[in-house]
């Protein structure tokens, strides 16, 4: 019904994953596998609603606090997590991390602690530090290829008398793990004890794969909380942004929406990123299931050609995410040495899992969003990289 294979070119489109890969790399023309979006169309249904806005012809200020908008989230979350929110704790905002943001400047001080389990998604860094405040990190640990919270650390680390927020990513980028509702209610009654409140970013709460199923922090969060996510990953929509989240604590929401809509003067939403939700989450389910199919097949095709390839990695696709996190250790290759033989010698661009903190170092973020023929190109890139950089290095400290 829908053709994933199908390649769109996206160069010339001002696309951050093509058009400006050298922004990170330092090279033009690397075929990418980077930043996490994908190269897929979004659904049918998504561009048949904007371009009835497009037909329409008035872009005038709009809202998102209407019936169709609440009751197309609200009709998510019962379809997708059988999980019945409050549209009353709705919030609305540019993008998660905006939201993200947010929440840290109202819920703690400059030099205050934010815990967030590590490796870690990059942006995470970047915002806890850029509002003055100190990341405390908590390393998952990886028990037979399964992601894991220490817990009992995990109290020592909310007990600290600086730990004011918990910034959870679930599911979490970029291992892939998906949280258990254990797993979270644990979380949640060790935050509450301390006093600590929780943002939940569940960007990828639709992405999960076989048996691994997502729960909403809204089912077991107590005290004060907020969930924030997009339609964007799922739907490939992230340009037209727009983001919404719900926030249990009516002080906590009213003080939101002070900061929102007169500290930073943002009131009216983008008009196609409203339509697009709605669109998505009333008639998208059908592309969306299609689409995770290709997207796991994906994931079990790199870990099956990696694993063929080098028989000790024994690499396994992961819960969530379209983003494999590919642990390259036992190979022993040097990250630096392999990234200089992808960038220079093979033209391709793949993350290193340093960007995500010391924990990710020895590792490999690779966006599989793509068309299958893309990827094998990528694949078999990163094989011959892996094959050069495990022979003899040159005297410059790179192999010929």
């Amino acid at each position: 019904m829908f053709d994933f294979d199908r390649v769109t070119d996206r160069h010339g489109s001002w696309c951050t994953q093509w058009d400006f890969v050298a922004d990170r790399f330092g090279v033009e023309g690397l075929l990418p596998f980077t930043i996490s979006d994908m190269d897929f169309p979004t659904a049918p249904c998504v561009r048949e609603a904007l371009q009835q806005r497009l037909d329409h012809g008035v872009f005038g200020y709009s809202r998102w606090q209407h019936a169709d908008f609440l009751a197309a989230v609200s009709g998510w979350y019962q379809q997708r997590f059988a999980t019945a929110i409050d549209p009353q704790q709705l919030v609305y905002g540019p993008s998660v991390i905006y939201m993200v943001a947010q929440m840290i400047r109202l819920w703690s001080a400059a030099g205050d602690e934010v815990l967030i389990h590590t490796p870690a998604y990059d942006a995470f860094y970047k915002v806890i530090e850029g509002n003055q405040r100190q990341v405390l990190k908590l390393a998952l640990q990886a028990n037979d290829g399964e992601w894991q919270c220490d817990m009992a650390q995990l109290a020592r680390a909310l007990a600290r008398p600086q730990c004011k927020v918990m910034l959870l990513c679930s599911p979490h980028n970029p291992t892939g793990k998906v949280w258990s509702r254990h797993e979270l209610a644990t979380m949640a009654e060790l935050c509450a004890r301390h006093g600590v409140r929780v943002i939940s970013d569940e960007i990828h709460m639709d992405m999960t794969f076989a048996a691994a199923q997502h729960t909403p922090w809204c089912e077991v969060g107590t005290g004060r909380w907020a969930l924030f996510t997009s339609a964007s990953k799922s739907f490939n929509i992230p340009a037209l942004t727009g983001a919404y989240g719900l926030i249990a604590d009516d002080a906590d929401r009213s003080a939101w929406f002070q900061a929102l809509k007169n500290a930073d003067g943002l009131s009216s939403p983008a008009v196609m990123a409203v339509a697009g939700h709605i669109a998505a989450y009333r008639a998208g389910a059908p592309w969306l299931d299609a689409l995770r199919d290709y997207l796991y097949a994906n994931l079990h095709y790199v870990a099956a050609t990696l694993n063929a390839a080098f028989s000790e990695l024994n690499l396994q696709p992961p819960q969530a995410t379209y983003l494999a996190w590919i642990d390259l250790r036992p190979l022993a290759v040097d990250d630096q040495r392999l990234q200089h033989a992808l960038i220079h010698q093979y033209k391709v661009a793949i993350m290193p899992g340093y960007t995500y903190g010391d924990e990710g170092r020895g590792f490999l973020r690779i966006n599989v969003g793509c068309p299958r023929s893309k990827l094998q190109q990528g694949i078999e890139k990163l094989i011959a990289a892996l094959r050069q950089c495990r022979a003899a290095p040159s005297a410059n400290g790179y192999p010929d």
